[in-house]
């Protein structure tokens, strides 16, 4: 008897533009209404990618976290951060920088002032990553992982490449140290290019598209740029390949790479109360941390 070891698709979702901090545009499939599909995962935004004039970028002026962690991965362009730990970096384009809030922890995310001042172009993605109940309270840390550090795979042929920013794929391990099983990476197929990549059956995983078009899963379901593809955890291996190896490939298929996020991870299976930037487990740990944010209980920035 055989196993089924390629999972199929289980949906395709498209983003939804939405503006948030000091009002710039975002793509974000998810959330919409439930959180179970996703678990441990709670929302994923793609920032761009836009090219901006002089004086015309925006952020995230000072804001609070708890209960979960922030994945910023910078694509291009140049964000400063700053929070209430006394904490402050810049992420250049291809970095990335994982903050678990844990007991919470007010920070800014800010594009960079000769950015600002100077314009071009902005893209970035930003994923939050919930914590199990056991590590909410932990104390707030960071891992900053310039772009040179995030390990890089690709193919025999160069068709494929991978940057490893959490997991294991093409024999390249992450540097990054994550609370529980998780992958995110960020894969590039040249046109006719395909990829077949281990994914525990156990995980939650999902695709990204941030550019091209790809066919996805056993049924070869296409997904394009700003659409997320859902699989279902029906076996142990993620199939995805460019567009171009479709009969029905359009015409602009053929020399447009396809670039994605594959992101998965163990479900936490716990009860989520979010309340925007706190997201807890029962609604008295929500309102315990609306007052701990407004008493000044988790810090204040201090230029």
């Amino acid at each position: 008897m055989t196993t089924q070891t390629l999972r199929t698709v289980a949906g395709i979702i498209n983003s939804v533009e939405t503006l948030e901090g000091a009002g710039f545009l975002v793509r974000r499939p998810f959330p919409k209404s439930s959180f179970s599909e996703f678990d441990p995962f709670l929302l994923l935004d793609e920032l761009g990618p836009v090219n901006l004039k002089p004086g015309q970028a925006k952020g995230a002026p000072d804001h609070p976290h708890r209960g979960f962690e922030t994945v910023s991965y910078v694509l291009d362009g140049r964000l400063e951060h700053k929070d209430s730990v006394g904490h402050a970096g810049l992420l250049n384009p291809g970095d990335v920088q994982w903050m678990t809030a844990g007991a919470g922890v007010v920070h800014s995310e800010m594009p960079e002032a000769e950015f600002t001042r100077t314009g071009g172009r902005l893209h970035g993605i930003q994923l939050w990553v919930n914590l199990p109940q056991q590590d909410k309270m932990i104390a707030p840390h960071y891992q900053e992982i310039p772009s040179a550090q995030i390990p890089v795979a690709q193919t025999k042929d160069g068709s494929v490449t991978v940057r490893v920013i959490a997991g294991e794929a093409l024999g390249a391990k992450a540097v990054i140290e994550t609370r529980t099983p998780i992958m995110y990476l960020h894969f590039t197929l040249q046109p006719g290019a395909s990829i077949v990549q281990p994914v525990p059956k156990e995980y939650n995983a999902f695709a990204y598209v941030l550019d091209g078009a790809g066919l996805f899963g056993t049924g070869q379901e296409r997904g394009e740029d700003g659409q997320m593809v859902i699989f279902a955890p029906d076996g142990e291996e993620v199939a995805i390949a460019h567009a171009l190896t479709c009969q029905f490939a359009n015409p602009a298929d053929a020399t447009q790479p396809l670039d994605l996020l594959l992101i998965a991870g163990v479900p936490l299976n716990e009860p989520v109360v979010r309340y925007g930037p706190f997201v807890m487990n029962t609604e008295a740990e929500i309102l315990q941390a609306i007052d701990d944010y407004r008493n000044g209980r988790m810090g204040h920035i201090y230029a």
